[in-house]
């Protein structure tokens, strides 16, 4: 009856679990193993409990019956003694009385028999019964302990994988290519910088230079103005 009490306590379940088979449906179907052999104990137990009840009604029966015929044989002898019965008569009927009684005695002591060992049953069924009931209350609150577990494993392991499949050396490479990348960018920037400084010196240089001879001539010619007007550049030709 408690061959298949509990699956995982099977070297078939071990060797699921070495598997990496579901730990939580293995329990789930060990339980509902459980709950049928509790199913199986309980009609056991009512049918031996049956057996017992039976027994110790025969028992009451056939003690009955024995104390009725002793009555009967002790009722003959008393009628044959008062004359009612012929004295042959009486003690033949109350022999047989006595026989009847002692079948009735062998009976009930048979059937007294059979209730102590029903009941002896009785109780080692109740002990089995109360066993599987607590065996299942148990494993009922380890999965809950169980499922609390497996949700809690299942996030560190994927958070775990997740960090496992972050190659650290590639991103090392990859930030190093970054800090590259953006050093170009930066020297390419101030070379874009100088070329445009450059071609703006050479636009200023010609500027400058046009500027200051424009300035030139007509300071020249601002000059000469103003001689002329003073009459000097007459008197330098006188």
């Amino acid at each position: 009856m408690f061959k298949r009490l509990f699956k995982i306590g099977q070297s078939e379940a071990h060797s699921a679990i070495d598997k990496l088979e579901d730990p939580i449906k293995l329990t789930e179907q060990g339980i509902r193993d459980l709950k049928s052999d509790l199913d199986k104990s309980l009609q056991a137990l009512a049918e031996v409990k049956a057996m017992a009840i039976r027994s110790k009604n025969d028992v009451n029966t056939y003690k009955n019956k024995a104390k009725d015929y002793e009555n009967k044989a002790m009722l003959l002898l008393k009628r044959a003694q008062g004359g009612e019965l012929d004295p042959a008569e009486a003690d033949r009927l109350a022999s047989e009385a006595l026989v009847k009684k002692e079948e009735a005695t062998g009976q009930m002591n048979r059937a007294k028999e059979e209730q102590d060992r029903f009941e002896k049953n009785v109780s080692q069924l109740d002990v089995n019964v109360k066993k599987i009931r607590s065996t299942i209350s148990t494993y009922e609150n380890e999965l809950k302990t169980l499922k609390a577990r497996v949700k809690v494993s299942t996030a560190t392991k994927k958070l775990n994988k997740q960090m496992a499949q972050i190659d650290s050396g590639s991103t090392v490479s990859m930030l190093e290519r970054m800090k590259d990348k953006v050093a170009e960018e930066e020297a390419l920037a101030e070379s874009y910088g100088d070329i445009a400084n450059e071609s703006k010196s050479v636009d200023d240089e010609i500027d400058k230079a046009l500027e200051g001879g424009s300035a030139e001539v007509k300071v020249s010619d601002d000059l000469a103005a103003l001689k002329a007007k003073l009459g000097m550049d007459k008197d330098k030709e006188e």
